[in-house]
């Protein structure tokens, strides 16, 4: 897609879509420009009518990121985006009018060199196979998806890929590793419709993880009730968290105790906020006390080390370095951070 790679043993992509009104045109293009500093590799940008063609082909232009059109219900409005410079467009097979109208979509993909992703959900599965009442929900992901997987072969077009997606994360698991073990082609991961910050956040990073765990997936998505840039800083901590891919701060903190007078929390949050444009792969820590604070900041770029007094340690590399107010702690540790970022860089 673009220059962005998916599958093939490529790096896991991450992918977020546009909350803006697609004919804003600039609020769009600001908001990709925004997704792409917070490290989301491929934008996804509604199309919902024939109207908001001419617009999305002045974001197409204006995209530091490759793009994918999201049609549904159309197939005359998925070509018009194609040739409206989409990277890649996004059809489901429970609504874009069935078999015939999806191979004009994938004809018109091969013959401009764009790629197709057949993204199928839960509640919109291909008509004749939500009527099958012998295949489980994840079957019925599977055989929407393998019907158009087929349709997409006959037209010759190569350059696509799938979504099978519940909100159910059990469910997205199991769809996903039976059509891993039916064929290889690249696989767009996650659940949908998640929830709110929280909620979503951890069922993405269940259903999301258990897959990339397995080595099933190659390019994610963490759908939530929040701004783009919040699920792109998402789908990086679950990248992270399984060793696949690092990206910018990783600041890690103790849950605190009474053996702290200091507010953790608050202060991990102020050094993420501070150090949120940092890309270099760097981790910080906050620590309560000394009880695993000195063990912790080995592992970590820079540390700082609270308690009860008034001031707290700063380590950096693992080694002591200072003493700084209490105070000053997350301001402290955030320039620290930004320091070795610029080294790094």
């Amino acid at each position: 897609m673009g220059n962005v790679p998916v599958g093939g043993g490529a790096p896991v992509a991450v992918q977020s879509m546009t909350k803006t009104q697609t004919e804003d045109v600039r609020a769009t293009a600001a908001q990709i420009r925004r997704m792409a500093e917070a490290g989301c590799e491929i934008a996804r940008v509604a199309v919902p009518g024939v109207g908001e063609l001419g617009a999305f082909a002045v974001i197409m232009a204006a995209s530091p990121i490759p793009v994918v059109a999201d049609v549904h219900f159309s197939a005359d409005i998925a070509i018009g985006a194609l040739e409206a410079g989409a990277d890649c467009v996004r059809v489901n097979p429970g609504n874009i009018g069935g078999r015939g109208e999806f191979r004009r979509v994938a004809a018109a993909a091969r013959n401009l060199g764009r790629s197709v992703r057949i993204g199928v959900n839960s509640g919109s599965l291909y008509p004749p196979i939500k009527k099958n009442f012998r295949l489980s929900a994840p079957e019925k992901l599977v055989e929407s998806a393998l019907i158009f997987m087929e349709s997409a072969e006959k037209a010759k077009l190569t350059e696509y890929k799938v979504s099978l997606k519940s909100s159910d994360p059990l469910e997205t698991i199991e769809a996903n590793r039976l059509m891993a073990s039916r064929s290889d082609v690249p696989l767009h991961i996650g659940v949908t419709e998640a929830g709110d910050r929280f909620a979503g956040a951890v069922r993405s990073a269940v259903g999301i993880g258990v897959l990339l765990s397995e080595g099933i997936g190659d390019t994610v998505r963490v759908s939530l009730s929040a701004p783009p840039e919040a699920e792109t800083r998402a789908a990086w901590e679950i990248l992270r968290s399984l060793g696949l891919r690092r990206r910018g701060v990783e600041v890690v903190s103790c849950p605190g105790c009474s053996r702290t007078r200091a507010e953790v929390g608050k202060i991990a949050a102020e050094v993420a906020r501070a150090t949120s444009r940092v890309t270099a792969p760097l981790k910080a820590a906050v620590m309560g006390c000394e009880v695993n604070g000195p063990g912790e900041s080995e592992g970590a770029d820079a540390a700082i080390i609270l308690g009860r007094g008034k001031t707290a340690a700063l380590y950096v590399g693992g080694e002591y370095a200072a003493r700084v107010p209490a105070a000053d702690a997350a301001s402290a540790l955030a320039a620290e951070i930004i320091r070795l970022s610029v080294s790094a860089d």
